[in-house]
């Protein structure tokens, strides 16, 4: 509700707000429908469960951190921004797509 508020309080009445999010049930208690309903400008979007690209963001980042940034030494953070960006155009040299899968087995849901 906080970010919500600050979010709201930052932008005209009339200015459009699209937010997007994941599927976490407190973005969908009563107290965000009542504040929606107050505020008809903000729109929540959410990603279709199970199957979030905000997963493969965050796969990405995670591969960086491992990969690059954990145990480096680096002498600047200019430093540190070219070495992310080299290491970015030498992936995207021979890119491979992430193959997501999904599988719980207490729910016996399987998304691929």
């Amino acid at each position: 509700m906080a970010f919500l508020t600050d979010i709201v309080v930052r932008y005209p009445d009339e200015q459009e707000i699209h937010i997007i999010l994941d599927n976490l049930s407190a973005h969908k208690t009563p107290r965000v429908h009542d504040f929606l309903t107050a505020h008809p400008n903000v729109h929540l979007h959410f990603t279709p469960t199970y199957s979030s690209w905000l997963n493969q963001v965050e796969l990405w980042f995670s591969k960086i951190e491992r990969d690059l940034i954990y145990r480096g030494v680096f002498t600047s953070v200019k430093d540190l921004s070219r070495r992310i960006m080299t290491y970015i155009r030498k992936h995207n040299e021979d890119p491979q797509p992430i193959k997501w899968k999904y599988n719980d087995p207490s729910r016996r849901i399987h998304a691929a």
